[in-house]
């Protein structure tokens, strides 16, 4: 069972993992997994889980590793109240004043001397009056508290190396070499850092957000012949609603009353108006943009389209991709490794050189270059990077339920592809057949079963019907009706040369054969034909070029062949009943992963045992359960996008990686040559994270997807 935790204004990726850490440790917590743009920390709780006393729990783990960080259960966020850490941004701003005022008169005391200890080049020419020693130490103090105390914090929890303990070794090997100017403007820059990451991640989950904007905010529900407004968790199953023009449609339900227009942007990515009139079944989260309908509830709130697509989102980061995962494992070990590098670079030199003239600059060197490896970049940038990715993809109308789906169909070369309902319409037309009887007696079993085919017979019959009583639907053939006269079937060959009927007709035609029998004897057949959608022409033709296709279909060869022909001449297997297709979709050849693009309805269980399970459609219940990514509307344009924006997204990752790993590395070099400058090392370290996020955040506004 999964539980929400809000932990808002928790913005440190290193902490969120020790947190992370700590939770699973609980009895009661299985797994915990931290959603950063959107701040939940998501529990898998046992059945021992009681809130109440386990959120004391948790909050106690949040504030012994970060400050100032608001935890609440989600459904409680309402009531949060933020944290306003005073002593923290007091100490800031006391050691600013304790420290400009310090120079200050320092100034008065000396003249422009006292900009001597501003500079490195000319430092060993000033010497610094022994009575302004304590109060630049003082105002140290004050700036470094926040620091401190994060340090202390992982002392007490036995966790001596993180980037904080790094920041105040640096920073007080500085102070001590008489560094005061640098020590403090790297003190400065980093919280200043802090500041600006916080807000990149805000704004990254607005942007997200807003991109979205799937919220629903009230109903207007019917109570005693009364419009009410209501809260959309107060709604139940049977309920009636009016919804008016402008507002979304709060829950799934049918319309009992009105007609309209609906924009279903919200839903499929897509700005299309659908016209829906009395009878119609319509989704939560479109939009009224005609009339005023009411409908009837089908579904509660938690349950309904519009709330799965939320926890959809909400939950994509708790299947982490493998860069991720290895980026949380690294800092991990990367923070312990560069302090004893700092160590050694400090230990090595004086040891062969143990001139005391010599000794502080190798202090120098080793501060600067615990400074420069803080891996802040690495562990805020790429998480952010792939929520980003999601956000970009759920504009469209494309939803991956994590960023290691998003990261591993980047390496996809094999896809399998359902042909009714993803490459063709799925709106069967009957075209012929062989005669009148035919047609009655299909029509008339036909009303029993909800395959689409099935439908579009029904749908095409006008008349009166045969009753019959005892049918039996036989997935992937069709049915048998059993009658006091024998058995009538109507289905495909399959079906009826399991009943050893010999069906004589041989002329073969393009479409959905449906053959009919009675008393075991051939009586005729129906066509029934479906349309390509013009998106799969081109779509299919460019995939193709890139990827190995195979279309996996019920229909007979004739059908296979003349679609798998009009979209390029791409492979086909005809003919495959729901297990069938499974045992053909595994023997696709591929060292890498495999894609499977089905309608979601019939395919749930290939969408389940692919390695990736594509489904489209509408948002059906069964497509938002098994699918790995699910594409909202039956346009298969929207798969190549999915493909491009993973593959953007894989790349700005990896230039996050490569970049910031490159100029952490330069640095490096240069500090342990002695050529870096603490300045320069607080750059490498605020300012190379700054970059990285802001290149995270053009996966969300760039216009394009390549």
């Amino acid at each position: 069972m999964i539980k929400k935790i809000l932990m808002k204004n928790l913005i440190c990726s290193n902490c969120a993992g020790k947190i992370e850490k700590a939770l699973s440790e609980l009895p009661y917590v299985d797994s915990a997994s931290f959603n950063f743009p959107n701040q939940i920390m998501l529990i898998d709780v046992t059945d021992d889980y009681d809130e109440d006393s386990a959120i004391i729990d948790i909050r106690k783990i949040v504030d012994s590793i970060e400050d100032g960080v608001d935890t609440y259960p989600y459904d409680k966020r309402h009531l949060v109240e933020s944290k306003k850490s005073i002593n923290k941004f007091n100490s800031f701003f006391i050691g600013m004043v304790i420290y400009i005022v310090g120079f200050i008169a320092l100034y008065i005391y000396k003249g422009n001397e006292a900009f001597g200890m501003l500079f490195e080049h000319i430092i060993e020419d000033f010497t610094m009056p022994l009575a302004f020693i304590p109060v630049f130490w003082a105002g140290y103090l004050f700036f470094a508290y926040k620091i401190f105390m994060k340090t202390l914090k992982g002392v007490r929890r036995k966790e001596v190396f993180n980037e904080n303990t790094l920041m105040l070794i640096a920073t007080i090997a500085a102070m001590s070499l008489g560094y005061y100017f640098e020590a403090i403007l790297v003190i400065v820059f980093y919280t200043l850092g802090e500041f600006l990451q916080h807000k990149a991640v805000h704004r990254s989950k607005q942007e997200v957000s807003s991109l979205m904007d799937l919220k629903i905010d009230y109903a207007n529900k019917v109570i005693d012949g009364k419009v009410v407004i209501v809260d959309p968790l107060s709604i139940r199953k049977g309920d009636v609603l009016v919804v008016k023009n402008g507002e979304k449609i709060p829950v799934d339900g049918r319309i009992i009353k009105g007609s309209t227009s609906l924009n279903t942007s919200a839903l499929t990515g897509e700005a299309k108006l659908s016209t829906v009139s009395l009878g119609d079944y319509i989704l939560s989260g479109n939009l009224n943009v005609g009339g005023v309908i009411e409908i009837q509830a089908s579904k509660e709130y938690s349950e309904s389209t519009i709330a799965k697509v939320i926890d959809l989102i909400e939950n994509s980061t708790n299947h982490k991709a493998k860069t991720e995962n290895f980026i949380t494992k690294f800092a991990r070990y990367y923070t312990p490794f560069v302090t004893l590098a700092a160590f050694l670079m400090f230990l090595i030199p004086t040891l062969l050189d143990p001139n005391p003239a010599h000794t502080s600059d190798y202090i120098y060197r080793a501060a600067t270059f615990l400074v420069i490896s803080c891996p802040c970049a690495l562990v805020l940038s790429i998480p952010l990077s792939y929520f980003s990715g999601i956000g970009a993809a759920a504009r469209k109308g494309i939803l991956f339920k994590g960023s290691t789906f998003l990261h591993s169909i980047t390496n996809v070369d094999t896809i399998g592809i359902d042909k009714t309902g993803t490459l063709t319409h799925g709106n069967f037309t009957v075209g012929e057949y062989t005669n009148m009887e035919t047609l009655k007696i299909a029509a008339s079993a036909d009303r029993y079963s909800s395959h689409p085919i099935a439908i579009s017979i029904v749908k095409f019959y006008e008349g009166e019907y045969y009753e019959f009583e005892n049918i039996e639907e036989v997935p992937g053939m069709g049915l048998v009706i059993a009658t006091p006269e024998g058995k009538i079937l109507v289905g495909n060959r399959k079906l009826l040369g399991k009943h050893n009927v010999k069906v004589k007709d041989k002329k073969t035609m393009i479409g959905s054969n449906v053959f009919v029998s009675k008393n075991g004897k051939y009586i005729g057949k129906i066509v029934v034909k479906d349309e390509i959608k013009k998106s799969s022409m081109n779509v299919m033709r460019r995939l193709s070029k890139k990827y190995n296709i195979t279309i996996l279909t019920g229909d007979n060869e004739f059908i296979a062949k003349d679609v798998a022909d009009l979209l390029g001449g791409i492979n086909y297997e005809s003919g495959l009943l729901p297990e069938e297709k499974i045992e053909k979709f595994n023997q696709l050849q591929s060292k890498n992963p495999k894609i499977y693009v089905g309608d979601g309805i019939n395919d749930a269980p290939l969408l389940r045992n692919a390695d990736i399970g594509i489904a489209m459609g509408g948002g059906s219940e069964i497509a938002l359960d098994v699918a790995d990514v699910i594409i909202m509307n039956d346009d298969l344009a929207l798969l190549e996008d999915a493909l491009n924006i993973a593959k953007k997204t894989k790349r700005i990752v990896f230039q996050n990686i490569i970049f910031s790993l490159g100029v952490k590395f330069t640095f490096l070099v240069l500090a342990g040559f002695g050529y870096s400058t603490m300045l320069m090392a607080i750059f490498a370290d605020v300012g190379i994270t700054l970059l990285a996020v802001m290149n995270s955040l053009r996966i969300i506004y760039s216009r394009g997807n390549k």
